[in-house]
């Protein structure tokens, strides 16, 4: 491979105006599908095999007109202090706001009169109009929200509290500030790594190239392939985060071969060959880590999941390709000012050993200590990963600056918290000889249990073989205690089905939300045994051992428990949670720990295959384990360094999301990033490196005849130009044949 990949640097090096012009093209072609191409309206939304879904495919069936999976709001009112709701003003006021809801969009479905609905809180203070939509909440025109926002303004005016809670509010959240931030940072970062403002903005630049390709595809393709907004957020998050980093190994070690007086196609040449081959094993393991999470089975995180790999794809072919052609374009400015005086510098003569040398070498005399030191530092960390709680997020973790958290403490102080996230029970009576009794005895059943307020009289269809039961719970959404309250329908509906012959089925946002969760738990062992398992083998072959890979994985899932620790600790527990901003503390997102797996786990191979892939050549040409440990890190460290510290930055800004989502994501990447670069590939993999010595490398004769020889380290390259006359003209008349 690395002879090929060599090629291919040199090749791209000296055609680079051919090769950047078919980049720019093919930027261009994306731009135009992406500009052309109609705006995607939404992501469908489905969670196979699980009894919510169920419970909505029947609805969607059997109550064609009810929109099931349609958007829904309340608008929240609270009467002036000594006022009621039913007092004629206020009364008149709320009738004015149904009329400007019905008339405001042709969304709209049905809009409900709180006093005949019974949406009156027992003192009179509270009452709320229900707002039904025909289509879901990403389909939801700008038009239909603003005439939702503006609905109660006039009864503001006359002293009322109003407030607008549910899902019709949701829109995805703005991040290009952030984003911006991150590349800033970046940019701050590489120019201190390189010392050069055009080594900088190399990386940066066909990162943000490959970026704009990958998410500009995704947007042309969105409506034919239904692929959700969020799909182009993951996309452009994970590209321009491995982009920047496969870049930025490329030029890091084309500088190094400059520096050792190479001249510039050579160089490039020996870049792409090795660096490069790194790069092509790092972006498989973030291509399986994401392509993996199709393992889940919900088709729209499988289709996030395709699309950020292809971006990632992107990424590897843009920094084999592209990279070295923009090398060609800068030549020698790439080293900078210092660094072109030091390459001028008689090979042979030593410089003063840089932080990673220094670093290494006291690995090497304390390995124990710094074992110690770095796994009982994460197993602390990790501790309260133990008490993780799984759901997803309501209004009630909204900030308290927003309408819709206002809306949900309104309900929770007239109605009960439990208004906040009603249960809808579906009783499918078609194989039932008598489907009314059937109903009675599930809402007088559902009536008796521990923890439920309220249930309405079953509502039929007009074919009359299915019902439809609406079920407050006592506590708010995401408490166990509703968990428990879905638990215990479903129990019952068991036996009432062997009685009666009804099914009894339980959905609605707060049921799906249940049964989201319980699919990402399931899901997540089997997905990171495959991850894991695949990658294992993977960098079995690139390293040509089994307790290098063993120790990389371990290392991993250290880290990514230590994170998960974090997370629980900030904001589950809520400690240090006004240092991050969060309001309100409860369970961690259910698409969270999978989610930071996939993207920290191909990050996290990256740091592995560069800092050990060099390692491991220096091994290789005759170095002991130990020095080729210092060799490793006195050329890879400053690299990985930066370009953590650049994940890092990028990850963090979301932090600044008003979004609980958004903000856990942020979090939640950037600490397991600094947790793996910093502590696990830092500290613990130099460590075990140097108390395994010539062990680490070692490789059992029958696996070595098994395994595929790819020649990450240029072992097979080195050779071929070594018993080349001059070095490389060998490889430039082979060259002059492609």
């Amino acid at each position: 491979m690395a002879t090929f990949l060599y090629k291919l640097g040199r090749l791209s090096f000296r055609r680079r105006r051919y090769v950047a012009l078919i980049w720019v093209a093919l930027l261009a072609l994306a731009g135009f599908g992406a500009a052309s191409a109609s705006t995607a309206t939404s992501s469908s939304f489905s969670i196979p095999g699980t009894e919510a879904q169920r419970a909505f495919d029947l609805l969607e069936q059997r109550f064609p007109g009810a929109s099931a999976d349609g958007a829904s709001a309340r608008v929240v009112f609270k009467a002036p202090g000594g006022e009621k709701m039913t007092d004629p003003a206020n009364k008149a006021e709320v009738d004015k706001v149904i009329g400007e809801l019905k008339s405001g969009s042709d969304q709209i479905a049905s809009v409900t009169d709180p006093y005949t609905a019974g949406a009156v809180s027992k003192n009179g203070s509270t009452a709320y109009v229900s707002v039904s939509y025909k289509v879901n909440s990403m389909e939801l025109t700008d038009e239909t929200r603003e005439a939702l926002q503006d609905a109660g303004h006039a009864a503001q005016k006359s002293g009322m509290t109003v407030e607008i809670g549910g899902d019709a509010l949701m829109v995805i959240p703005e991040t290009g500030a952030t984003e911006i931030i991150g590349i800033a940072i970046a940019a701050v970062v590489l120019v201190i790594t390189f010392g050069s403002l055009i080594a900088a903005g190399l990386p940066l630049l066909t990162a943000l190239i490959g970026v704009g390709i990958g998410v500009s595809t995704i947007t042309a393709l969105a409506n034919v392939l239904d692929l959700g907004s969020t799909t182009a957020t993951l996309a452009m998050m994970i590209g321009l985060a491995v982009g920047i980093d496969y870049a930025l190994f490329i030029v890091s070690r084309y500088r190094a071969e400059l520096a050792e007086g190479r001249e510039g196609e050579e160089a490039a040449g020996r870049a792409v060959g090795t660096a490069g081959s790194a790069v092509v094993f790092a972006g498989l393991t973030v291509v399986i880590a994401l392509v993996g999470l199709a393992v889940v089975n919900i088709p729209m995180l499988s289709k996030m999941g395709f699309a950020a790999a292809g971006t990632v794809a992107i990424a590897v072919l843009i920094a084999l390709t592209l990279v070295p052609a923009v090398l060609g374009f800068a030549g020698k400015r790439v080293l900078g000012r210092k660094a072109r005086k030091a390459a001028e510098v008689p090979a042979g003569t030593e410089g003063k050993p840089n932080m990673g040398t220094r670093w290494a070498r006291f690995v090497l005399r304390k390995p124990v200590w710094v074992l110690l030191v770095g796994v009982i530092g994460l197993g602390t960390v990790a501790v309260p990963a133990a008490s993780l709680e799984m759901g997803l997020p309501d209004d009630g973790s909204q900030p308290t600056s927003t309408t819709q958290r206002r809306a949900y403490d309104l309900l929770s102080e007239g109605f009960g918290p439990g208004f906040n996230g009603p249960l809808m029970v579906v009783v499918d009576t078609a194989d039932s000889s008598d489907g009314k009794a059937a109903a009675k005895q599930v809402s007088d059943e559902i009536s008796g249990m521990k923890g439920v307020v309220a249930v309405t009289p079953a509502q039929f269809n007009k074919a009359g073989d299915t019902a439809m039961i609406t079920v407050v719970p006592k506590d708010r959404p995401s408490s166990v205690d509703t968990e428990n309250v879905v638990h215990a329908i479903r129990d019952a509906g068991k036996d009432i089905e062997s009685d009666t012959g009804a099914e009894v089925l339980v959905t609605g946002s707060t049921a799906m939300n249940i049964d989201f969760s319980q699919k990402m738990n399931d899901a997540l062992l089997p997905y990171l045994a495959l991850v894991v398992g695949l990658a294992f083998l993977l960098l079995m072959v690139v390293f040509r051992s089994v307790l290098v890979p063993l120790k990389a994985a371990l290392g991993f899932l250290l880290s990514v428990v230590a994170a998960l620790g974090a997370v629980v600790a900030v904001f589950q527990w809520g400690w240090l949670g006004s240092l991050f901003g969060v309001e309100q503390t409860g369970p961690i997102m259910s698409m969270m720990p999978i989610f930071m797996v996939g993207v920290v786990f191909g990050l996290a191979m990256d740091y592995e295959v560069f800092l050990v892939t060099r390692m491991r050549e220096a091994y290789i040409h005759g170095e002991k384990p130990g020095q080729a440990i210092v060799t490793g890190f006195r050329h890879g460290a400053r690299v990985v360094t930066a370009a953590a510290v650049i994940m890092m930055a990028v990850f963090a800004g979301f932090i600044g999301s008003s979004e609980q989502m958004v903000k856990m994501i942020g979090f939640s990447l950037a600490i397991a990033v600094f947790f793996d670069a910093f502590v696990v590939r830092m500290a613990i993999v130099p460590a075990v490196l140097a108390l395994l010595g010539r062990r680490a490398w070692a490789l059992p004769r029958w696996l070595d005849r098994i395994l595929p020889n790819v020649d990450v380290e240029g072992e097979g390259l080195r050779e071929q130009l070594d018993e080349t006359p001059g070095g490389d003209a060998g490889g430039e008349r082979e060259l002059a044949r492609v």
